[in-house]
């Protein structure tokens, strides 16, 4: 399916595109760092400015990359170590290997040695699982697709192993941390939207900006397979089994729990008023789009404490 020769991979075009982050500064001293770096990248449609991104791919599809903006002194070269580039000037085509995994490639500028680093999934084409089951691993079936491209089925998944669930698909966010949460042996499956990616990262930032230090956000939640998601009685098209959905909540000190956001001195659901806001901002914004989706407010319970679900299913949704 490459992309010159089939419109038909457009609807998950943001699957196959290097996540970016939408702020730009340092934040508070102990969060998150978002210093972008002298020159962007783009893959694909989206564009990345800062030291790592991801995207995915099917094995043998192409995938576009080329320096968008750089300084008129700046030069570049990319490398692979496995997979087919090709060169022109400073453009190149990456064809992805036959068999899923992770490739990682690099853009890099030769006077200062700046690196932007791309990590590529090679995906498991959703065609290979037989009976809801993916060597393995129980996913389930998917339901019937809805109106909005959003909900069909996934083009693939990624193969997520003891090894590469540690791999950065982000500045601030690493695999692990969407993974379903069923219990299997490895190797796992998941599917994550980098629209999602981004719109964490952008979340993320306008924490930092409002001088609440956090290095990335907890996730309770990601993606989520459709047989766990029945398990859960969750509704039949929730945007976690697209890989476009997190329960997120701040839990810099790691106790599990919301930390304050609002300065009242406790953990409640008024902190998830301070997310839900920010949210509501990157949504308004003319860089935020593309990342319109779902807002849900949740208090805590026995299980679990306050949190926020984000998702980027392309139009508005409100709850909680």
């Amino acid at each position: 399916m490459g992309i010159a020769g089939n419109r038909s991979w457009r609807w998950w075009a943001p699957a196959m595109l290097g996540t970016v982050a939408l702020a730009s500064v340092a934040h508070a001293e102990s969060g998150a760092s978002f210093a972008r770096s002298t020159f962007v990248v783009e893959v694909g449609e989206l564009r990345i400015q800062q030291r790592v991104g991801s995207a995915f791919v099917l094995p043998g599809e192409r995938l576009p990359l080329a320096i968008a903006a750089a300084l008129p002194s700046q030069s570049f070269h990319a490398s692979a170590a496995q997979g087919t580039l090709r060169a022109q000037r400073e453009r190149w085509m990456w064809t992805a290997p036959s068999r899923p995994g992770l490739y990682p490639l690099s853009i890099v500028e030769e006077h200062s040695g700046e690196r932007v680093a791309l990590n590529v999934f090679v995906l498991v084409p959703f065609r290979r699982m037989r009976h809801g089951v993916l060597n393995g691993y129980p996913i389930g079936s998917y339901p019937h697709p809805h109106a909005a491209s959003f909900y069909r089925p996934p083009a693939g998944f990624i193969e997520v192993t003891r090894d590469n669930q540690d791999t950065e698909l982000s500045p601030h966010f690493r695999l692990r941390q969407f993974v379903c949460k069923q219990e299997s042996r490895y190797p796992k499956y998941a599917v994550v939207r980098p629209e999602l990616i981004t719109k964490l990262e952008s979340v993320l930032a306008a924490v930092n900006e409002r001088g609440i230090a956090a290095s990335t956000l907890a996730i309770m939640s990601g993606y989520r397979t459709p047989r766990y998601n029945r398990r859960l009685g969750n509704t039949r098209y929730s945007a976690h089994q697209w890989g476009g959905a997190a329960d997120v909540f701040v839990d810099e000190d790691g106790d599990g729990v919301m930390d304050d956001l609002n300065g009242d001195g406790r953990s409640d659901y008024r902190d998830t008023l301070v997310l839900a806001e920010i949210v509501e901002q990157i949504e308004s914004s003319e860089s935020g789009v593309h990342l319109i989706g779902g807002l849900g407010r949740y208090h805590s319970s026995e299980s679990h404490g306050p949190f926020v679900h984000v998702d980027v299913r392309g139009y508005r949704a409100r709850w909680g």
